[in-house]
């Protein structure tokens, strides 16, 4: 490989990480021995971390399923705001409440004892923050 084609390979990996971290603001290419072409990307933001389009509730896993004494959820909630779960039967009506809280930005692993508190059957639990909802079925033995 030829010296101008390593660094244009070099150049080019460099371009994609900063385009892939989100932090590219010009993206110059040179192509052939004398062409050169810039392409620009002003103002560029990648769309993923920007706040005002990211979900506040991401990655909700109920386990184990089914549920015998107790529910365990994980999820990550993107920033500090105020989380209600609650459990609903096939019609939609509230079986159990289990939160109404204020809860911080980050991994959340919460375990709820409902030995009792739910007949054999199939629900669904509803984790609300915000505008969003996030719906999960589960059954019970």
């Amino acid at each position: 490989m030829t010296e101008l084609r390593k660094k244009i390979a070099l150049f080019t990996l460099a371009s994609i990480a900063m385009l892939s971290i989100g932090n590219a603001m010009h993206i110059h290419t040179v192509t052939g021995k004398t062409n050169t072409t810039f392409h620009s990307f002003a103002n560029f933001t990648k769309h993923a971390i920007d706040p005002e389009n990211e979900k506040l509730i991401n990655n909700v896993k109920v386990f184990y399923n089914p549920v015998a004494e107790q529910i365990t959820l994980n999820f990550t909630l993107s920033q500090q705001n105020t989380v209600v779960i609650k459990v609903m039967d096939a019609l939609g009506n509230e079986v159990l409440n289990l939160m109404n809280g204020r809860l911080d930005a980050g991994l959340q692993s919460l375990s709820f004892d409902t030995d009792g508190k739910l007949s054999t059957g199939f629900y669904f639990v509803r984790v609300s923050s915000g505008t969003e909802t996030v719906v999960k079925r589960i059954s019970v033995r």
